[in-house]
């Protein structure tokens, strides 16, 4: 774990080295622009509330996509399940009329259903006919957006909108705010704290990591690996279906064309880069939340484009993974020289 930790944040610094040099080359202050990147996003009121916000949806497809990769299935549909969390959430936002109290807790099941639907029928392929999750993941999500799109262009179309959007939700479905930030947080780092106790700490989490290991060695074990698969593809839709659900209930209380964005994708790559870790994606969703959330503030202060925070991700993921086998390799021969050194004396 330390050595994990000690590898990620000399990972980050180096990266964030390699951005200021790049900046720099092209003839921008670093400084300042890193300066109006956190003012923008960590060190105001207003731009702490939207990062937190912005890493609700990252962090959530970050832990679905950790979970799956953690133990053994590839799930990469984490967009397509999102939407379709977010349809479930639009629908009974739209159609139910119950207080608060009830409201929100259906809307957030039903954003849970959703994903974990969407990720069942890639499980049932996968039992039924051997399809590998791998592909029909990723062609999902297509299904999915083009589904979607098609069900808020037409049958819920809000005919006074000028683009693909649904009518609002009812308001008694909308998350309520704390002191200007967004209450989604909450239900994530509840989300959090839970796929942490459940994978660190819980039977069926140890079981799922030993399949992820060595499926063979846990069969023999007595672990039911083809339950465990179906379970894992479950509970990772349904994650990544609340995110949806929350977007919508949280921010634009309705579902509009283009609402899950690079979100998803933004997930699966800080799995990678957390090495499907769930404290990792817990941090690095909020360092790159951090990062997107400062970017319009950067480009208004300094001129930087906000594209480069594009950049800047995509060294972070390299420097990260590729400095993580390297640096494990430095520390293991370090640890091997020491206790050398002590047998000798």
């Amino acid at each position: 774990m330390r050595k994990q930790a000690l590898s990620g944040i000399l990972g980050v610094l180096a990266a964030l080295l390699i951005g200021a040099v790049v900046m720099a080359a092209q003839g921008f202050n670093p400084l300042a622009t890193y300066g109006a990147l956190l003012q923008y996003s960590l060190f105001s009121a207003s731009g702490f509330s939207a990062t937190l916000t912005r890493a609700v949806p990252l962090i959530l497809t970050g832990l679905s996509a950790s979970i799956a990769f953690a133990s053994g299935p590839v799930n990469l549909g984490q967009p397509g399940q999102l939407v379709m969390g977010a349809l479930g959430a639009t629908l009974v936002g739209l159609f139910v009329h119950l207080p608060s109290a009830l409201l929100i807790p259906l809307c957030i099941l039903a954003a849970l259903i959703g994903g974990a639907a969407w990720a069942g029928l890639a499980a049932i392929l996968k039992r039924a006919f051997a399809m590998d999750e791998f592909i029909v993941t990723l062609m999902l999500n297509f299904i999915a957006d083009y589904f979607t799109l098609w069900a808020i262009t037409y049958p819920l179309f809000d005919p006074k909108a000028l683009s693909p959007m649904t009518s609002p939700i009812s308001a008694a479905a909308w998350l309520p705010e704390i002191g200007g930030m967004d209450t989604s947080v909450v239900f994530m780092v509840a989300a959090t704290i839970i796929c942490w106790l459940l994978m660190s700490r819980g039977r069926a989490g140890y079981e799922w990591r030993m399949t992820g290991q060595n499926s063979l060695f846990a069969r023999i074990g007595g672990c039911k690996v083809d339950a465990n698969y179906v379970r894992v593809m479950l509970v990772t839709g349904a994650l990544a279906g609340l995110a949806g659900g929350l977007m919508v209930m949280g921010g634009t209380h309705r579902f509009v064309k283009g609402l899950g964005a690079n979100y998803a994708w933004d997930g699966i790559m800080i799995a990678v880069v957390a090495n499907n870790g769930i404290s990792g994606t817990f941090l690095y969703g909020l360092l790159f939340s951090a990062l997107q959330q400062g970017a319009i503030g950067m480009e208004l202060v300094t001129a930087v484009p906000s594209e480069f925070i594009d950049v800047l991700q995509a060294i972070i993921v390299l420097v990260v993974v590729a400095g993580r086998v390297s640096l494990n390799m430095v520390f293991d021969w370090l640890a091997a020289r020491r206790k050398l050194k002590e047998s000798a004396e």
